[in-house]
């Protein structure tokens, strides 16, 4: 007579173990909203749709939109730098050594603009050469209102497509498991901030409105890096 192996966990073989769960390799994506926002965001509106006229769109990760030059902190005046001050103050409080320590890091900061419509958006995409990267929402075209009409801020899980490839319909218990294999979407605020490591691969889901969603790219590289 054939052997039968029991299957794990069958009526019969016991109780399972008691389980440590070890929570590995967790990813901080950070959001907060900017102090008196409406009237900063009226003049960075009013700056930004200034420079969209008389400049060309940079082409890197969008699809349509006009993205400006990396520049935005030289000619964005005072509106950008409390954008930019404001940033720093999170990844400051957002980084530390190896010890736990935090530290007096001298940022290197590039940003940039970005200006889509109806049907734009940006491709999946990194930056490469920054710690930290952020996203700052100066008008995010209804869509906070109505969530309908897409613009989403969209993350890929950084465990990649694998945990999915062999069974797509099994995961892991609990809600963390719910987002395994798949991509996160944020719905853009006007005045709020996403801040993220930079080599967290993002894009921008196509925005359907009739308005513009308008915001800010900001890279934090480390100085002598």
């Amino acid at each position: 007579m054939a052997e039968h192996t029991p299957a794990i966990g069958a009526a019969g073989v016991g109780a399972p173990p008691e389980l440590s769960v070890l929570k590995l390799f967790p990813t901080p994506v950070l959001i907060a909203n900017m102090p008196d926002a409406e009237a900063l965001n009226a003049e960075l509106r009013s700056i930004i749709l200034a420079r969209e006229e008389v400049s060309e769109s940079v082409e890197r990760s969008n699809r349509g939109g006009w993205q400006s030059s990396w520049d935005l902190h030289q000619w964005g005046g005072t509106p950008v730098q409390k954008v930019l001050a404001f940033a720093r103050s999170i990844v400051d409080d957002a980084t530390v050594d190896r010890t736990g320590k935090r530290d007096q890091l001298a940022w290197r900061i590039n940003c940039w603009a970005n200006v889509n419509r109806a049907g734009h958006g940006n491709q999946f995409h990194t930056h490469p050469g920054a710690l930290w990267s952020a996203g700052y929402y100066v008008d995010d075209g209804g869509i906070s209102d109505d969530p309908s009409l897409g613009g989403e801020f969209e993350i890929a899980d950084p465990r990649g497509v694998a945990p999915v490839m062999y069974a797509p319909r099994l995961t892991f218990p609990g809600p963390d498991g719910l987002s395994l294999g798949e991509s996160q979407r944020l719905t853009p605020r006007s005045g709020a901030i996403i801040v993220f490591p930079s080599w967290l691969q993002h894009g921008v889901c196509p925005y359907r409105g009739t308005r513009e969603r308008i915001s800010i790219a900001i890279n934090f590289s480390i100085a002598g890096v």
